[in-house]
């Protein structure tokens, strides 16, 4: 199908986006990879009067450090955060986990942005910037602004981000000293989002587990963060119990939806397991 008629607008900085944003208001859709909003538009289920394109500013793209935070421009696509140096030194499940999004040719355009924002809960982004403990600068009439990841996805396509505001960074710290990391996604073919997936970033003291971050993807309105999974081992002996007692309750926090690749039950199931051969990848990686 083709898409209504629309304005094309191709702003050169995030202040002139963000007017553009101000002046056409709910009439006005923001264009980064558009892989989610130019389907949309052609099935009709968005019709946006006014597409401003925000592949054009330069300062939205990019990979460097400040200190011991790693900064990674909204705009910058997948394929730069496969091959980043910086992040493949300093937070390398990035790295691998854009492995698994969609196809070359998606990664060649979809941006780590884009991903975050559009706030699907198929996408991989949130559960990972949750793991990460990543944060997010917004720009808006009012300034720049930053939240974090953990709290920042509300529900299906919800999010912290406002209407008149551009996401500029995801700024992440960079890995301690023998951080472990996994990210398992059960999926049907490639290019497919997950039936369920599971990030984790964990670290240990000993044998014990002295921090831990879980995860998951695509088994609930939102990207969820298993608080009492991560209980179930922090401060604990890394043992097939305890992964187990994790598993578990991250289980109980699962609300999938049925559709093509599974009934509430086996997604569920499926997001268990991939708690459990996630946490124990991460931990085989600790120093």
């Amino acid at each position: 199908m083709i898409p209504p008629r629309f304005e094309y607008h191709a702003p050169k900085t995030v202040g002139e986006a963000v007017a553009l944003l101000g002046q056409l208001g709910s009439d006005a859709k923001l264009l980064a990879g558009g892989h989610s909003l130019l389907p949309m538009m052609k099935l009709r289920f968005a019709q946006p009067e006014h597409l401003i394109d925000i592949n054009r500013i330069p300062e939205l793209k990019g990979i460097r450090e400040e200190g011991g935070t790693v900064v990674i421009g909204a705009m910058t696509v997948e394929n730069d955060l496969i091959t980043s140096p910086i992040l493949q030194a300093k937070v390398p499940l990035l790295c691998e986990a854009a492995k698994l999004i969609a196809d070359p040719q998606v990664r060649n355009r979809g941006t780590i942005g884009g991903d975050i924002a559009h706030g699907d809960p198929g996408n991989d982004h949130p559960a990972l910037s949750i793991v990460i403990d990543a944060s997010f600068v917004l720009e808006g009439p009012n300034g720049r602004r930053t939240v974090a990841a953990d709290g920042f996805f509300l529900g299906t396509y919800m999010t912290l981000l406002e209407e008149n505001e551009v996401m500029c960074e995801i700024r992440v710290p960079a890995f301690a000293a023998g951080t472990g990391y996994a990210y398992e996604k059960l999926k049907r073919k490639t290019g497919d989002w997950a039936t369920a997936g599971c990030a984790v970033v964990i670290r240990k003291t000993g044998d014990q587990v002295s921090h831990v971050r879980i995860a998951l993807t695509n088994v609930a309105p939102t990207a969820l963060r298993a608080e009492a999974a991560e209980a179930a081992l922090l401060g604990k002996p890394f043992t097939a119990a305890n992964v187990q007692a994790a598993a578990e309750a991250a289980i109980a926090i699962c609300d999938p939806a049925e559709d093509l690749r599974g009934d509430v039950e086996y997604k569920t199931a499926m997001a268990g397991e991939m708690v459990k051969r996630a946490l124990n990848k991460a931990w085989s990686r600790c120093a």
